[in-house]
């Protein structure tokens, strides 16, 4: 199958990659490299079967690409993906995150792609749920324009597919982590912490340590990607998460004991925009697909801290 990933050079995105070309499907990757670094496809790129185009979504010669590149499918993981920038600069993050979605989707229905899998976000669009693990029958709260994005991105899949016939399933990941991962993701903290535990620098939590995420492991979001690119899920939002919520003390701490470091942070007040406890009920996407988290976190942080020591070395 021909697959298009936008975002091809970040962290989830280039571990799709990864996972596609072992599948046996032929790539194309897009990324402006804003945030996303060549080097997390350097292996992709020595394996063969990957097409790169540096290219940013906003761009009018969109359509052109895509239609160049004639995917099958469109993996969608490209977007502004900081909460708190969000907050900070709320247009950046629109026209990123809604108008580079909306000129991708209307590329999509010129090239002929039979479907789009859209990156959306299990940890900011519910807001905070009343019930935990949240199901996606949940109603919609987003609390961040960051979240409120998503939303906008997930609406306009079924406007395009009312509209259009254009194929889309969104998955509402949880917050993913592993090796490769930005520190500036729904997930970074456990980056930053990685980071500065390793270094024997200073760590903070914000707000009391008892908000909670439920961490998900980036090779288990791949196979969840790789399991809905044919028709199963076509039309639904489908959640990708543990259904386990763990506390940001709790992932200080595994994090301290993987690396070895005293397990000591400094404390600073919550930060706006973030919610207090998170954690995604993935049933319908294994009743759909067979999909289970097969990555422990205590394996998946170790493995994480692991690859970050490697970088640092």
């Amino acid at each position: 199958m021909r697959v298009l990933v936008t975002g091809a050079a970040g962290f989830i995105g280039s571990h799709l990659v990864d996972r596609l070309l072992t599948d046996g499907h032929d790539v194309a990757g897009l990324d402006d490299l804003s945030t996303g670094r060549l080097g997390n496809l350097a292996d992709a790129r020595r394996a063969g079967g990957l097409s790169f185009s540096r290219f940013d979504l906003l761009s009018g010669d969109l359509a052109g690409l895509v239609a160049k590149e004639r995917p099958e499918v469109v993996c969608h993981l490209a977007a502004q993906m900081d909460v708190r920038r969000s907050v900070a600069d709320p247009l950046h993050d629109t026209r990123v995150n809604v108008l580079g979605t909306v000129n991708l989707l209307d590329a999509c229905v010129r090239a002929g792609v039979r479907k789009v899998v859209f990156a959306s976000s299990g940890g900011t669009i519910y807001g905070q749920p009343t019930v935990l693990p949240v199901t996606e029958r949940a109603a919609l709260h987003p609390t961040s324009p960051y979240g409120a994005a998503k939303v906008a991105g997930e609406t306009y899949l079924g406007a395009y597919r009312a509209l259009h016939g254009l194929g889309s399933t969104s998955l509402a990941l949880g917050n993913v982590y592993g090796p490769r991962q930005d520190p500036h993701g729904e997930a970074g903290v456990v980056a930053i912490f990685a980071r500065a535990l390793l270094a024997r620098a200073p760590t903070t939590v914000y707000g009391d340590g008892t908000s909670s995420r439920d961490y998900v492991h980036v090779e288990d979001v791949a196979d969840a990607f790789v399991r809905v690119l044919g028709p199963v899920g076509d039309g639904r939002r489908l959640n990708v998460g543990t259904g386990t919520a763990t506390t940001v003390r709790e992932l200080h701490r595994l994090l301290a004991t993987a690396v070895g470091a005293p397990d000591e942070p400094a404390f600073a007040p919550s930060r706006l925009g973030e919610l207090q406890a998170v954690s995604l009920d993935s049933s319908a996407l294994r009743r759909a697909t067979g999909w289970t988290p097969r990555v422990p976190l205590v394996e998946g942080l170790a493995g994480t801290v692991d690859a970050v020591r490697r970088e640092g070395a």
